[in-house]
């Protein structure tokens, strides 16, 4: 089965499809990756690429097709619009040359934010006569209009016509959550075809990491310490970190929090400890997934926030699933689906989004409680995740998805002959 991934974001930038597109290529898939060149989280292309110009490179048998696009810069709107609208220029123009000769059985889009970027891969679709499936990781125009990245009316309605024109043109919306079926539903008058396909864990090779990494985890094992990994950003309800850490250190508790991660709100984070003086939280920086499992591994507890908006209860954070199958305790400042996983699995104490005190009481009940407990939580989250979340499973998953796609895809084109 010949299979065209489309996503604006590939390796050797950090997102779970990588390790998905690995794993259908292993199941004997022929995956070509239709993307861009790669900037993100730093803003700035990598060094090896170059923002203009067609790429071509193979890695881990997957074959990659990098498209022009514009940087998305730091800490600028402008830039990034105009590297979302880059992509979707390059897709849309430049792609259908670059693939003129090609078939493909099946066109897929793994769809973090923009969803947008999903809109060549519909005119692409059509073009090869093949089933389009979309993977949404972000409910939009929601999202916007949280994150308050858009406030216009106006520009958040054109926004939802072009999402409801991408979902109406799509054969399966795969979500990771179940809460996203009713808003999608809802924008397409209960037309979508909607399947649900949650994120997967992906275990990393600890040889990988850099040196430097046990100097930190031996910081971090050195006391109770919560681990926050990931997108430091408007999303990620960081004052609440802040202030939950600022009551902790007036409360004289020994716990300690490390904000592993970089992006849009890294000076302000620093600013913010500084002002505060706050000697219980530590900004180490970013450092790459294969380093993960052994600061995981050093902490007591792995924290997750987003901030106390609507939109944000419909999702699970895909950082939730590397911390179950972490094994540790886990800390969910959310509402919602996340709140919900970490519930039911017993991995940890939720705690409602943007109470700030509230978390600080939840890190107080993991530090008061009996190790043999703290790691009874550990237990059950690796159990949960390796129940609900594992790659091998989802993958094998993801390739009878297509296969159905392709056998109705077939008949109907069938039907439309006669």
């Amino acid at each position: 089965m010949r299979v065209l991934l489309v996503s604006q974001y590939f390796w050797p930038e950090t997102f779970g499809i990588n390790a998905l597109a690995r794993s259908l290529q292993e199941r004997g898939l022929h995956i070509t990756v239709l993307t861009g060149k790669p900037n993100y989280p730093e803003g700035h292309i990598f060094k090896e690429y170059s923002a203009w110009g067609v790429q071509r490179e193979q890695h881990m048998g997957v074959e990659i097709i990098r498209l022009p696009l514009v940087a998305r810069g730091v800490l600028s709107p402008g830039r990034l619009v105009l590297n979302y609208l880059s992509f979707i220029a390059s897709g849309t123009v430049i792609a259908p040359w670059l693939l003129r000769d090609r078939r493909f059985d099946v066109v897929f889009v793994y769809a973090p934010s923009p969803l947008l970027q999903a809109l060549p891969a519909v005119f692409l679709a059509w073009l090869k006569r093949a089933p389009l499936a979309v993977w949404v990781q972000d409910l939009w125009p929601e999202s916007l209009s949280a994150t308050g990245f858009i406030k216009n009316r106006m520009a958040l309605g054109l926004v939802a016509r072009v999402v409801r024109f991408i979902y109406r043109h799509t054969d399966r919306v795969l979500v990771p959550s179940e809460a996203f079926r009713a808003p999608i539903l809802a924008l397409t008058n209960g037309t979508a075809n909607i399947h649900y396909y949650p994120n997967a864990w992906v275990e990393e090779a600890v040889s990988e990491a850099p040196v430097d990494v046990d100097s930190l985890a031996n910081d971090i094992a050195s006391g109770f310490s919560i681990v926050f990994a990931g997108n430091l950003g408007a999303a990620q309800s960081l004052d609440t970190i802040l202030d939950a850490a600022e009551r902790l250190q007036n409360a004289k508790s020994h716990a300690r929090f490390f904000l592993i991660g970089s992006g849009s709100l890294s000076n302000w984070l620093s600013d913010e400890i500084q002002r505060r003086n706050l000697r219980n939280v530590t900004l180490p920086g970013r450092f790459p997934p294969a380093a993960m499992p052994r600061l995981y591994e050093a902490a007591s507890a792995l924290l997750v926030s987003l901030r106390n908006e609507p939109i944000f209860s419909y999702t699970i954070p895909s950082k939730v699933q590397g911390y179950l199958s972490a094994g540790r305790p886990v800390v969910a400042s959310l509402n919602g689906e996340g709140a919900r996983v970490v519930t039911e699995a017993g991995a940890g104490i939720a705690c409602a989004a943007g109470d700030a005190q509230a978390l600080a009481e939840a890190v107080q009940v993991l530090t008061q409680m009996d190790s043999s407990s703290r790691t009874k939580m550990g237990e059950n989250a690796r159990r949960y995740a390796l129940a609900h979340f594992s790659l091998d499973r989802l993958a094998s998953d993801l390739v009878g998805q297509f296969e159905e796609l392709v056998a109705t895809h077939a008949i109907q084109n069938q039907e439309k002959s006669r």
